[in-house]
């Protein structure tokens, strides 16, 4: 299916000049295998909170790597549905084109859903790159069969790298500057640490109520 999903990716310039983009979280309870869904929509550049959707929902697919959007999609799914608002970029903490099949979280929802999209991972999944320099803004490419298919981008001075790649309707340019602007004083982009938070919010707080 992710191979067959690949010749749908759209790699273009950026058309639209972004006003708002939204983020997602899936948050884990490992004994119930229970989704905890969020959704932040922020504006760009301000990063004020515009919206935010929730959605506590059974996994109905294990983690394996490689095939995160068959555990976390159907969450997604249901929370752009509840979203009142339709953001100009999809941002996900996870891969795009960086993947075996060039068929990551990002790229796969950006498909499905028909949106922009865009793939920013702590870690990597595969492909090979050299360091970046030190410096916010520093990136060098990651390399995977003979394709760059990603950045290995520095968003502060001093920390590790983020790897950003196209997850659909953008280029890897346009992709990088988005993560850099939407950055402020952490390594992780601010509308995903938004919705990090929300997604353990909502965790703990069902969990709560629902003990036994």
């Amino acid at each position: 299916m992710q191979i067959e999903l690949s010749r749908f990716v759209k790699v273009e310039k950026l058309s639209i000049k972004p006003g708002t983009i939204c983020a997602f979280d899936i948050s884990y309870d490992k004994k119930s295998h229970t989704n905890f869904g969020a959704a932040v929509v922020m504006s760009v550049p301000g990063l004020e909170v515009m919206e935010t959707a929730s959605v506590v929902q059974e996994a109905r697919f294990p983690y394996v790597p490689g095939l995160l959007a068959f555990r976390e999609g159907l969450a997604i799914l249901t929370l752009c549905e509840k979203l009142k608002s339709k953001a100009d970029i999809l941002l996900f903490d996870g891969h795009g084109l960086a993947h075996p099949r060039s068929m990551g979280i990002a790229t796969m929802m950006g498909i499905l859903l028909d949106r922009l999209s865009i793939g920013c991972a702590k870690s990597r999944l595969v492909g090979e790159y050299a360091e970046p320099d030190w410096q916010k803004g520093a990136r060098s490419p990651l390399n995977y069969k003979g394709k760059t298919i990603g950045y290995v981008l520095r968003t502060r001075d001093n920390i590790k790298p983020l790897y950003v790649s196209i997850g659909h309707k953008i280029d890897l340019e346009d992709a990088a500057e988005i993560v850099l602007q939407n950055c402020a004083r952490y390594r992780q982009l601010e509308p995903i640490r938004a919705a990090h938070k929300l997604a353990n919010e909502i965790r703990v707080d069902y969990l709560n109520t629902h003990a036994i």
